[in-house]
């Protein structure tokens, strides 16, 4: 049951006063808005529990809550800065919002003109106003928060029916869920953004291939870069949701964090459908070679690997359908980069994580870099070398004419167009190399 909090209601024209609610809402939703002053618990029923991030205190109660997560919340409210930067304004529903950290991060830095934020358990009610309490609630149209306790399927289907839409939508969910996509597509203004989440380390391993299928339309097979594939298979999911509602997708960044696992993505939503040849399609990976690469809807049928003269193999492993363009745009991210510098949370030492982070993000968009990234215990193992130093074989392949860079998301891996038998060569020069040195001293 959605319960909205009387001092926490939205400048939305239909969520003013019960009146206003009764004009705006069948009979058959006016049930969903219950304004009770005796079910509001009291804001003092939490025990202290207090954290602080980015210099703003909070409490985070008996909510679940991860220090962890901090960096994917750094990247939310950035981009969400960037939004109201560009257009003035910001409306944003925190769908999912646990103990409304979150909420209050986009409210205090992100200067959202407008939060809402919803958690489908009543008894975080308590703690969430408490944190929001810390920024001024607003009245009538210059009103900044509200509270509401519902599933978050449904508050976003009464504003998408209410043609109530947010500029922005955080949509931080548990395991596979991919339930919240479609109702956050549909709720979402058009040039809007959606940061939506997986936590399901199983499926984009390939350990769960059903469940892949049945959440986001891939079926996943094990693979040496499966937390890339984890990205991929999330944002393919809400590119075919949003292709059904006659919208495409554009990745503005891609983000994993192994503690989680955690697959992050921002996506802005636009009028238009998916091209048949535009970055959705099938990833292979080629146990014999090492190689990988993307194949479309027209290969189907048809797909192999050089290194088996053409033919099917059964070396070859596919996975599919994913998303197999960008993870990141460059421009937007340099943005972030920006403001990040303006807020000073990197530069002069400070934020050296993010800025990394971001940084490699930057170097990933390389349009010449295809899908996956190869891992230098994967050539080691090959070569039957050591493996070598990760920053000696990028400087090697650059020199070699290809293209190569970190990855955020595998710490000894790297994104690069240069063949797995290229890469052995490679290897093997080093090894022969660093022995010369060592008989010559």
């Amino acid at each position: 049951m959605l319960t909205v909090m009387l001092n926490t209601l939205s400048p939305s024209p239909f969520l003013r006063t019960q009146q206003t609610i009764s004009h705006c809402f069948s009979s058959s939703t006016i049930h969903l808005f219950q304004f009770s002053q005796s079910q509001k618990k009291p804001l003092n029923n939490c025990l202290p529990n207090n954290r602080t991030e980015r210099g703003i205190e909070f409490d985070i109660g008996d909510t679940f809550f991860r220090h962890e997560s901090a960096t994917g919340r750094d990247l939310g409210v950035l981009a969400a800065a960037l939004y109201r930067k560009s257009k003035g304004s910001l409306r944003v529903l925190d769908a999912l919002c646990g103990c409304g950290i979150r909420s209050l991060r986009y409210l205090v830095e992100a200067e959202a003109d407008f939060v809402l934020a919803n958690d489908a358990n009543d008894e975080n009610r308590g703690v969430i106003v408490k944190n929001l309490s810390r920024v001024a609630e607003g009245f009538g149209e210059t009103r900044r928060w509200m509270v509401t306790n519902c599933d978050a399927n449904r508050v976003m289907s009464e504003f998408y029916l209410q043609k109530d839409f947010f500029d922005f939508i955080d949509v931080d969910s548990f395991g596979s869920d991919s339930t919240f996509l479609r109702p956050a597509i549909n709720a979402l203004k058009l040039d809007g953004l959606l940061y939506v989440t997986s936590t399901d380390g199983f499926s984009s391993g390939g350990h769960h291939p059903s469940q892949s299928l049945a959440a986001y339309g891939a079926y996943v097979r094990p693979m040496p870069f499966s937390n890339e594939i984890g990205l991929r298979m999330l944002i393919g999911g809400v590119a075919r949701e949003a292709s059904v509602l006659g919208f495409y997708v554009t990745p503005l960044f891609s983000y994993y964090s192994y503690h989680g696992p955690v697959f992050r993505v921002m996506l802005r939503i636009n009028r238009g459908r998916i091209n048949k040849n535009r970055h959705y399609g099938f990833v292979s990976y080629c146990k014999k070679c090492g190689n990988s690469q993307a194949f479309s809807w027209s290969e189907v049928g048809q797909m192999s690997c050089p290194c088996n003269d053409t033919r099917v193999s059964e070396s070859l492993v596919v996975s599919g359908p994913l998303w197999t363009g960008p993870l990141h745009s460059a421009d937007y991210i340099e943005d972030m980069l920006t403001l990040a510098m303006q807020w000073e949370w990197i530069g002069n030492g400070q934020g050296k994580d993010l800025e990394k982070l971001l940084g490699q993000m930057v170097d990933e968009s390389d349009s010449k870099l295809p899908v996956g990234y190869i891992k230098m215990d994967e050539v080691a193992s090959r070569a039957k070398v050591n493996s070598p130093p990760l920053n000696t074989m990028m400087s090697e392949m650059i020199k070699a004419g290809y293209a190569a860079s970190r990855s955020h998301i595998a710490s000894n891996a790297i994104k690069t167009n240069c063949p797995m038998a290229e890469c052995i060569r490679i290897a093997l020069e080093l090894q022969q190399s660093c022995l010369g040195v060592h008989q010559a001293t």
